[in-house]
């Protein structure tokens, strides 16, 4: 069985960084494809950072580009995303996700429907 733990997540104040993490389990490939998404109540999923251990390739949309770095440790089992320079907008609740890809795959955007395994979230407070 597969499971993701994120860990991480906490209170910091505008210009701050956070690193989050994800310990992932059960999930045997010889790429991985993994993502970080966040959903605040009332507002829809977002992903906002994306790696494809093949290449590796990674993806971020443009909110938070050049802010947001996304990486695994040697063996893939831990997925990382380290969040700098957080703004009051970036609060929300983290998830870390895995899917199936082919070995070239690259997102254009990032669909949270085509994720087969999930996180139970961490959270992300940033206070102005």
């Amino acid at each position: 069985e597969v499971y993701l733990v994120e860990s991480g997540g906490g209170s910091v104040q505008a210009g701050g960084s956070l690193r989050l993490s994800c310990s992932v389990s059960g999930y045997i490939a010889p790429w991985k494809c993994m993502g970080w998404f966040r959903q605040t109540p009332g507002k829809e999923r977002e992903g906002v950072a994306f790696i494809n251990t093949k290449g590796p390739y990674t993806y971020y949309p443009d909110v938070v580009k050049d802010r947001f770095t996304i990486s695994t440790d040697n063996a893939q089992n831990t997925l990382y995303l380290q969040m700098n320079s957080l703004k009051p907008e970036d609060t929300s609740t983290y998830y870390c996700a895995v899917r199936l890809c082919s070995p070239d795959y690259r997102p254009a955007f990032m669909d949270g429907d085509e994720y087969n395994y999930w996180g139970q979230g961490t959270q992300v407070t940033v206070s102005s």
